[in-house]
């Protein structure tokens, strides 16, 4: 039995062998994960059921983990079925658990498509989809380096 946060074999071993630049995608529900997988993206399905595991408690996880040297997010729609007049409250709980691990990064906004693009790139080492029902909770880690003492 491990002793650390994370425990997940597969986010483990996709982890271990990604390395500085790689990234990572959380995705909410809501996320198409089958049809915009990276070329070399490691898919874990996390998405047990609705809300459960959310796409905080994996950021939580991945980020006592690994180094992360910067992040991105999906820019909402601001109209329309799925608009919101406001970014998503989930962004500032995004932030909370990066500062709380030690990882100084401003969070970018990415345009939808761009976010798509970025998230199926060949740089993706892991795609987590959760079951966060929340909309808009995607967020893209960019793993950093572990600098020598």
């Amino acid at each position: 039995m491990l002793k650390t946060k994370l425990l997940q074999p597969d986010i483990l071993r996709a982890l271990a062998a990604a390395g500085h630049n790689s990234k990572v995608l959380i995705a909410d529900g809501n996320y198409p994960i089958s049809t915009t997988l990276g070329p070399r993206a490691v898919p874990v399905y996390m998405n047990l059921s609705p809300g459960v595991v959310s796409a905080t408690e994996v950021l939580e996880a991945i980020a006592a983990s690994v180094p992360i040297e910067s992040a991105a997010v999906m820019l909402p729609r601001r109209s329309g079925p799925y608009g919101m007049k406001n970014n998503p409250p989930i962004w500032a709980e995004f932030d909370k658990i990066l500062k709380k691990h030690g990882n100084k990064v401003e969070i970018e906004e990415l345009k939808i498509q761009e976010f798509y693009a970025m998230a199926a790139g060949p740089d993706v080492a892991l795609s987590v989809a959760t079951g966060e029902r929340r909309i808009y909770a995607n967020i893209l880690l960019k793993i950093g380096a572990i600098l020598p003492d």
